[in-house]
């Protein structure tokens, strides 16, 4: 794992000659050795047809390619930060919590709805996250931002996990996800819990959540 925890706030990466890691622009704090910055166009992986599928979902986030023999501390904004290890599995998270991600991992979008049907796509619009999230598959490791701490949920079969919209911050697994909501007479006249809406998942996996209701 390329990617080693230096407090709650930064991380440090190991780069390896041969192989490139990308970030998102600007968030490198420090390095040693021979590194090399590169903003890339492209948004991350695929090339141009997968650049373009990203820009179209709303997807794309400024990022650069990090490259050469040394090591780089990341941090961005002060938000906190999660290192998730892939193994073989997917991460889906949305553009803007990426801080540094492996540049082996294989990165896509996906349509919320394919996840939770039409629900999924309530739940886009509902939290401003929009129809589309980001896919990243494979073998390695990517470093997310959040708001507070992170913690990690498991998700069995047969026990969904609910979780606030705003608090949710990625998932990984075989996972199905869609709004819940619990409306009842006193939301409607302004005297609910204020928990109205929740994120559900179920399945198999893992749910990040981060310690606060505050999007990035």
């Amino acid at each position: 794992m390329p990617f080693r925890e230096i407090n709650s706030k930064m991380v440090e990466a190991t780069v390896i000659p041969g192989q490139r890691m990308f970030s998102q622009r600007g968030a490198m704090l420090a390095y040693r050795g021979d590194v090399t910055f590169t903003p890339n166009m492209a948004g991350g992986q695929g090339g141009l047809m997968s650049m373009i599928g990203r820009r179209v979902a709303g997807e794309a986030t400024p990022l650069m390619s990090v490259e050469g023999n040394g090591t780089v501390m990341f941090g961005h904004g002060g938000h906190h930060v999660h290192v998730v290890a892939l193994a073989g599995d997917t991460l889906y998270v949305e553009a803007d919590r990426l801080l540094a991600f492996d540049g082996t991992l294989e990165q896509g979008t996906m349509f919320m709805g394919s996840q939770g049907g039409i629900m999924g796509m309530v739940r886009g619009q509902v939290t401003g996250q929009g129809l589309f999230t980001t896919t990243l598959r494979g073998h390695g490791s990517v470093a997310v931002m959040a708001h507070g701490g992170v913690i990690e949920l498991p998700i069995a079969p047969g026990r969904p996990v609910h979780v606030d919209p705003q608090a949710y911050v990625a998932h990984r697994g075989d996972v199905q996800n869609k709004l819940s909501t619990a409306l009842g007479w006193r939301d409607m006249v302004g005297r609910g819990s204020g928990e109205a809406f929740q994120l559900e998942l179920s399945g198999n996996g893992v749910v990040y959540v981060q310690a606060s209701e505050e999007k990035l």
